[in-house]
This record gives C-alpha cells, structure tokens and sequence, in this order.
C-alpha cells in the first residue's frame, strides 16, 4: 500500500477528453492518459482491501492493487508484467471495457471508485513507449497443431496462450483483416487499430500463424459480413490439426420485425460501423452506408447503439437520435444494495456528449416511406406491469428518418458455423461448453473446443480474453495430460 491515508486524501482525476469540436473532425483517439503525477496520486486512492473486491470484479482477475502500488511508487516495468500476467491485450480493455472493477472497488462504497481503468491504460501505452512488450517465443516445441477460428479477443488470447507453451498455432479469420469485433466493430475513435497490428506482429514473432479471408464452415448467411476468398470445411480442421478451437463472435443481430423493415435506409449496426472501418483503412468502398446531412434514429440503447451515435455525427448527421425500450435508469445507483455486482444506472458516452437526443421506454410500431425508402419512424411510449410491455394509450407519435440503424444486440454465434462442426448447442444457440471440471471448454465433438461469444454469448472484451485464456489451458492439458498455463 503506497500511501496509507492516499484515499482519504485525493479525488478521483478521470482522464481528459479532446473537446467535441476537435475530436469529431476525425476518426482519432481523443482520450489523453493520465501523467505520471496524476497515475501516481490516483494509485495512491487504492486502500489495498485486505479482500480486494476489485479483483473478482475483474473477469481476467487483474492483481490491481499490487498494480496499483508499483504505479505510485514509479515502477511502471512491474507493472507491466504484473498486468501482463492475467491480461493479455491490457490496451484493448484500457480503452473499451466498462470496467466491472471499478464498480467492486471498495472506496466505491461511499466515494469515487478508484480509476483503475485509467491507470491500466498509462500503464501498457507506457509499456509500449519504452519498448516493454516484446515477444516471448516458446523455449521449445511440442510438435502438437492447434487451429483457432476467429481472431476477437477470445481467440487471439488462446492463441498466443498456446504458442507460448509451443504449439503450432494457426489462426483463421473470414474478414481481410484481423481483430474481429476490434476490428470491425469498434469504432477508430475508441481504439485505434495500430494496437491490434501491434500485438499481431509480437504473436507472428512468436510463432502464431495467422490466414484472413478464410471462411471456415458452410452455407454462410448473407446478413452477416463476410469477405473471405476461401472456404475451408470442419473435417478438413479436424483430420489436419491435434486441436480446433472455435471462438468466433456472437455475430446474429437481433431483428425487429415490423412493418417496414424492408424499406431501404433501415441496416443493422455491424451493415454501418464496420464498412466506416474499411473505409478509415484505406479501403475503397462502394456501398458505404453514410449518415451525412440525414435524419438518423439508432434503435438500442447500449455500446454498440453508442458507436453509431459517434459515427453518424462524425459523418455529418442533421440529427441524432437513440431509442431504447426500457425505462430510463436512474442517475446514480443504491449502492448499498448493488455493490459489488454491475449496477444499472445512466451511462452517458462520449458520443452522447458529441450530440445525441436520447429516449427511453420507446417502442418502434412501423417503418413508413415513400419510393422504398423510409423517411419516417412511428413508435410509442411503454411501460411494464408484471414483467410484460404496455404500450401507453394515446403516447403513439413519428419522427422524421432518414437512416435507422439497428443496434439491438446479437442473438447467438451464425448457427451455420455451429452446424458445421456439429457441435451441440444450448438453449440460447451458443456451443454447448462446459467451464468447469474434466474437459472444461469441449464442445460434444471431439478435440473441438470453444471459447468467448461461441460459448458465452455476447460479451464483453474482457471476458472474451478470460476465456481465451482459460480455454488455452483446457486445450494444453488435452494435448499434454497437464499444463503450466495460469487457469
């Protein structure tokens, strides 16, 4: 513990933003972090709980109140191997998780949680600065081939898990480039993709192989983005490699079937954000969904709905607007009855602050349009009596629409990936896993395991890398009867 009274001295210092009117001339990063005097007084807060809530509150299990000490006492090497040790990818989850820890913090009982966030983030771009993070190639090999489909989170964290401790890794993507949702989903000005360029040269020098524009299945839905050259079959995967680790991302969106739906100018969110993406690239694309000079309505009240409010205003919307079907959360959360779990309160993002007119408890009933295409957007008002939806009588009303953009959420992994393999599924159409006890990780076929959104569901970045990790090990002591890879 750096300093004994530190949280009963300092206040939370959040980290600083670039004002809206320079940040959304451009698709850049505009979160600044943390200097050392300020990383050093905000490590300070940290009270070293002699149960640190925080670290469960963590999905990686992060040691941050060690992390947080070797920052107040400068020693930011240590502190990169220590965040390093349960985190492989500590600059994607410093610039785009929620941070449940902060929300286990203890001095968020009756104060401001420490911003442990903010202080991962200094730590690994300082790191990076100093030419920390270098590869860590395998002392010898095992002569065992291990096949991961997808490079999210989830299975670039088994990846490099897996080469590690020398296996033969290859790693299979259907996009022209790597990272998944990181790449292909999260916005530019959220994180930057020199970040995952980066680890993908540091896991290339390790030994991982990796092969884009690879579809690995059949019958691939149109809905769903896809621009591999090639197509490989299950059995191939099987019969040449002693493992296959499926970890794509849960990548069915969620429709909203009403009248309308067919008119043009109503997408699903991942038809929007990741075409923005190619195009920040370099990409020349022909079919660019932009938002410029309209009228746009995202439907979907969470971060995906958030990141097309960000792109639309930086495409030059006349207006922005966010629905969401549930009733609007409170300000601030009962802390004395949600701590330490994840409370429900308002969130507003920094693509809300850009520009947004936001709504709650908001129905869509019908798309209209004229020529085909949807100009406008009527909805009414809800609320909920015993678990159920009641549309509020006479609350019936429109809005001029020119672009509407879906960003309710995803259903399940693309069934026909699932399918392919032959894999059982549970109740929700994810691969039917277990994470516990012998074979933790195994689907119902064998040597077919599966990890992240494939397995969970829909989640967050950080559990995708908890359980491309965990997923890692249960996969070394299938090929070696035991394994020195952390669980």
């Amino acid at each position: 513990m750096g300093k004994i009274t530190g949280f009963m001295e300092f206040k939370r210092q959040d980290e600083a933003y670039l004002a809206p009117e320079a940040r959304l001339k451009n698709y850049k990063e505009f979160v600044l972090h943390l200097s050392d005097a300020q990383a050093k007084v905000q490590g300070a807060r940290c009270m070293d709980c002699g149960i640190p809530f925080c670290n469960t509150g963590c999905p990686v299990n992060n040691i941050i109140p060690d992390w947080n000490d070797l920052v107040y006492h400068g020693h930011y090497r240590a502190a990169l191997d220590n965040l390093h040790s349960t985190n492989n990818f500590p600059e994607f989850t410093g610039r785009v998780c929620p941070a449940p820890c902060e929300s286990a913090c203890t001095l968020g009982i009756n104060d401001d949680p420490v911003g442990i966030k903010s202080i991962e983030h200094k730590i690994i771009d300082t790191g990076w600065e100093h030419g920390w993070v270098v590869p860590q190639p395998p002392a010898s090999l095992t002569g065992k081939k291990v096949a991961v489909v997808g490079s999210g989170p989830a299975g670039l964290a088994a990846a490099q898990q897996l080469a590690r401790v020398g296996h033969a890794v290859t790693v299979f993507e259907k996009s022209d480039r790597l990272g998944g949702l990181l790449r292909y989903g999260i916005p530019d000005f959220k994180m930057e993709k020199s970040h995952i360029d980066l680890r993908i040269k540091q896991m290339e020098a390790e030994g991982v192989v990796f092969r884009t524009s690879v579809l690995v299945g059949k019958d691939f839905p149109a809905s769903v983005n896809n621009w591999a050259k090639e197509t490989i079959f299950p059995e191939d995967l099987e019969k040449e490699f002693d493992a296959v680790i499926i970890a794509g991302g849960a990548e069915q969106p969620r429709d909203l079937p009403v009248p309308g739906r067919e008119l043009k100018g109503v997408h699903f969110a991942m038809d929007f954000l990741p075409l923005q993406n190619k195009v920040n690239a370099g990409d020349k694309v022909k079919d660019q969904i932009k938002a410029g000079g309209k009228h746009v309505i995202v439907i979907g009240g969470g971060d995906t709905g958030s990141d097309c409010v960000g792109t639309s205003n930086r495409h030059g919307a006349a207006s922005v607007a966010q629905f969401e079907l549930m009733p609007q959360p409170p300000e601030r959360e009962d802390k004395m009855l949600v701590w330490p779990y994840w409370p429900t309160k308002l969130r507003t993002s920094s693509s809300h602050e850009e520009g947004c007119e936001r709504d709650w408890a908001v129905a869509t009933k019908r798309f209209e349009g004229k020529g085909g295409k949807v100009d406008k957007l009527v909805a009414c008002r809800v609320e909920w009596k015993d678990g159920k939806m009641v549309e509020v009588a006479g609350s019936e009303f429109e809005m001029k629409a020119d672009l509407v953009l879906l960003a309710m959420g995803f259903v399940s992994p693309v069934p026909q990936v699932l399918d392919a393999f032959g894999v059982e599924k549970d109740g929700r159409g994810n691969a039917r896993a277990s994470t516990d006890g012998e074979g933790c990780y195994a689907t119902s076929v064998p040597k077919v395991f599966a990890a992240g959104d494939m397995r969970r569901g829909q989640s967050l970045v950080v559990w995708a890398i908890r359980e491309g990790r965990q997923c890692a090990r249960a996969v070394d002591e299938f090929l070696m009867g035991s394994s020195v890879l952390p669980r």
